[in-house]
Parts: C-alpha cells; sequence; structure tokens
C-alpha cells in the first residue's frame, strides 16, 4: 500500500467502526430506545473454524461470546485487538475455558481455515477464526450489522474496511454491547465473568 492510500483506508476504517460503535453504545446505554428500536444483532450463520469443524449460531449457547471481525491481511487494528482479547482471556484463568472467543474473516477470498490457522498461532488458544464462502460470510456479516468493504489499492491487490468492535453475546446468544479493551486485561476479565 503506498503512504498516500494507507492513512485514507485507517481512517475510513476508523471513522466507519465509529459511527457503528457510537450507534451501539447509545442504545446499549438507552440513549436512543425511545428513537427506534434497533436493529437485531445476531442471527442464524454457517461458517467453519481453523480446525474445519462447522461452527453455527447454536455454539453461542451456554458460554458468554467474544466476537471480531476481520482479516488476516489486516496491518494493525485486528493484530491489536486480538492481541487485547488474547490478554483478557489469559488474565481470566481457567475461566477461559467457558468463554467463546471468536475471530470471523470478512475477507473470505484469502482466509480459509488454514491462514486462520496460521494466523491465530500468534494468539490465544481459545481464540476461533471463523470463515466460510462468500455467500456464508456475507449472510453473517449482514446478521451483525458489520461494516465491510473491499478497497482495491494500486499494485492490484486490496485491503478490507471493516468494524472494529468487540461484540459481546451472553449465554443465549443474545448480543449485550460492544465489548470495552480499553483498560486493563484484569478489569475486563472481571467484567466479562459476571456474564459466565
Amino acid at each position: 500500500m503506498d503512504r498516500t492510500a494507507r492513512p485514507l483506508v485507517i481512517v475510513a476504517a476508523f471513522a466507519g467502526s465509529l459511527v457503528v460503535g457510537l450507534v451501539l453504545m447509545l442504545w446499549a446505554f438507552g440513549g436512543i430506545r425511545n428513537v427506534a428500536a434497533p436493529a437485531a444483532i445476531g442471527g442464524p450463520f454457517q461458517l467453519t473454524d481453523q480446525a474445519g469443524q462447522t461452527v453455527t449460531e447454536k455454539s453461542l449457547q451456554g458460554h458468554p461470546t467474544l466476537i471480531f471481525f476481520g482479516f488476516t491481511h489486516c496491518p494493525d487494528v485486528c493484530p491489536t485487538s486480538l492481541f487485547e482479547i488474547s490478554e483478557v482471556l489469559r488474565a481470566m484463568g481457567r475461566d477461559a475455558d467457558r468463554v467463546n472467543a471468536w475471530f470471523i474473516s470478512v475477507d473470505p477470498e484469502r482466509d480459509t481455515s488454514e491462514a486462520m490457522k496460521d494466523y491465530l498461532s500468534s494468539f490465544d488458544p481459545h481464540l476461533k477464526g471463523l470463515t466460510g464462502n462468500p455467500d456464508q460470510v456475507a449472510k453473517v456479516i449482514a446478521a451483525y450489522r458489520v461494516y465491510a468493504r473491499k478497497v482495491p489499492l494500486k499494485d492490484g491487490d486490496y485491503t478490507m474496511d471493516h468494524t472494529a468492535l468487540v461484540y459481546l453475546m451472553d449465554r443465549d446468544g443474545r448480543f449485550v454491547s460492544p465489548f470495552n479493551l480499553k483498560r486493563t486485561p484484569e478489569q475486563a476479565a472481571a467484567d466479562l465473568k459476571k456474564y459466565l
């Protein structure tokens, strides 16, 4: 990516995430409840994890779930967020076994199960990478109201603009709120343990 395009892509991704984040935070704290009912977040999907196992919305049942949408060629936001999630899982100790932590690809063209497996080897082993064919990925993106768009680069390659929130789902698979990673891992872990 050339030096002039990269800042624009980063700013665009940040701006898109900021808008989605503000709307979700307003809704979560009751700021827009009287204006309009928010769109439901979540729904049926079928994806494949990095071990080739099928994961569906039923896999949410019984455990709180952290979900982050991104892609393996992401230069900064994705690895930073996955590192922060890994730190929260580490801080949870044995309770991390009772949490789903999913990294869902918005780039099925490049993110095969094998690519997800290689990428996630740098992070906490509780993190599962989920991908699928373009139709399956489009369905889960729509269900979670994720912004994701392919952005061509001058060299013929491409990057992805995408929502950069961590979704917290409860033990019944219902959306709770965006999960705040901008605190100590211990504080975030203590918060997550409330949903066990």
